[in-house]
């Protein structure tokens, strides 16, 4: 088998592909820093294709998928994104229309491409990296809420297509908590509560992506967060998340 990971040079990405390799599957990465995929081509056993693009740039993004149509791609990992902590009306419009094209319209069109890929041979797996925040309004990290909740609800749409086609082919949705990555960092902010190991998440994905789960949610307390919010009015929910995120800033 052989797998695409995007956003490959750090964080739940990297874990993937160290996973991935212990199993045996042969991995193309991808990255905008080509010093660290090359770091990491040598750590690996099966030394991995590497190909440095930046996806905030739409012509980088098919200029990937042609790069590798014709490796006969087994599994296609969407993990590339980042995120902007602040009120909406200070942060970075340039920086936010980047999380947009990274977030959204990047994985959206691989996802697009592959799928066709994968539904001529009837089979392939695709694995979206989203959030637990694809679940809720975020105030102070409104943008990136946004976006993984477009991902995370475009996965779960096309699941069912798949699912009422009876097709061979599998997608899934990660919807991590706080996970220990360079996300903070780029973010400028940092989790409120400790954050799970990226090793822990990436493991799990890859089990549970295996297995056609359609949502994959890392530990029992991200669960049964995910599942009370559902019995909270809209309102209270953006009051408790907004005071969160604030206490994130500090």
């Amino acid at each position: 088998m052989k797998a695409l990971i995007t956003g490959a040079t750090s964080g739940i990405g990297l874990d993937m592909a160290r996973y991935l390799d212990t199993l045996g599957i042969d991995l193309i990465l991808t990255g905008r820093r080509e010093e660290r995929l090359k770091k990491i081509q040598k750590e690996l056993h099966k030394k991995p294709k590497i190909i440095s693009l930046d996806l905030n740039k739409e012509e980088d993004v098919y200029k990937l998928y042609d790069k590798v149509k014709k490796e006969n791609i087994d599994i296609l990992i969407n993990n590339a994104g980042f995120g902007l902590f602040g009120d909406f009306n200070e942060t970075n419009l340039d920086r936010e229309l980047e999380m947009i094209n990274v977030n959204i319209k990047a994985p959206h069109i691989l996802t697009k491409l592959f799928l066709k890929d994968f539904l001529t041979k009837d089979k392939g797996y695709i694995l979206n990296v989203a959030s637990s925040a694809g679940f809720m309004a975020g105030p102070n990290l409104s943008t990136y809420y946004a976006t993984k909740n477009y991902l995370a609800k475009l996965t779960m749409a096309i699941n069912e297509e798949l699912r009422c086609q009876k097709a061979n082919v599998s997608i899934s949705c990660l919807c991590p908590g706080p996970v220990n990555t360079e996300f903070n960092k780029v973010a400028k902010g940092k989790f409120l509560v400790k954050g799970v190991s990226s090793e822990y998440v990436a493991k799990l994905a890859i089990d549970k992506m295996f297995k056609r789960k359609m949502l994959i949610i890392p530990t029992l307390k991200m669960k049964l967060a995910l599942f009370g919010i559902r019995f909270i009015p809209y309102r209270l929910q953006l009051i408790i998340t907004h005071h969160i995120q604030l206490k994130k800033n500090k």
